[in-house]
């Protein structure tokens, strides 16, 4: 895998998990881009986190990215609004490799309520560490591209 660069963010609801998984990207080699929040003592709105997250990658600023609320509902609808983004909310490990094989989904979503920290670890490392199949995958993806322009 080629992509280093992670912009990562959470909501007030996901600010601890993300200061793990923080911690464990950077452990792992990548360069890590803390879209925020920074801290867990004051509620903020999740759409603004999912949209520095998209924007990081429209922009080319980063290559994948990583969004944490309480859920994970919020801000998989934020983040899926954004043209080239596909978000996907996962809950083990085989779901973060089938959002990566099949979907060729760029950002990983957490809902911190629902997910161990050792088990958004390991999956973190499956998206990461998974490429996008293609074949019979890219006309599903292609369509995903051309909704709703």
């Amino acid at each position: 895998m080629q992509e280093k660069k992670v912009a990562i963010a959470s909501d007030h609801g996901g600010f601890l998990l993300k200061e793990k998984l923080v911690a464990e990207l950077a452990r792992l080699g990548y360069d890590v881009l803390d879209k925020g929040t920074d801290s867990a003592d004051c509620s903020v709105n999740y759409p603004d986190y999912a949209a520095k997250v998209a924007k990081s990658i429209q922009q080319g600023e980063a290559d994948r990215g990583v969004l944490i609320c309480t859920s994970g509902v919020g801000m998989s609808i934020a983040a899926n609004r954004y043209s080239f983004i596909r978000g996907a909310l996962v809950f083990n490990r085989e779901m973060a490799y089938l959002c990566r094989a099949h979907n060729n989904a760029n950002v990983l979503i957490f809902g911190a309520k629902f997910i161990s920290e050792k088990e958004a670890k390991a999956c973190l490392k499956e998206f990461l560490n998974t490429d996008f199949e293609g074949g019979r995958h890219v006309c599903r993806v292609d369509q995903l591209e051309r909704m709703g322009k």
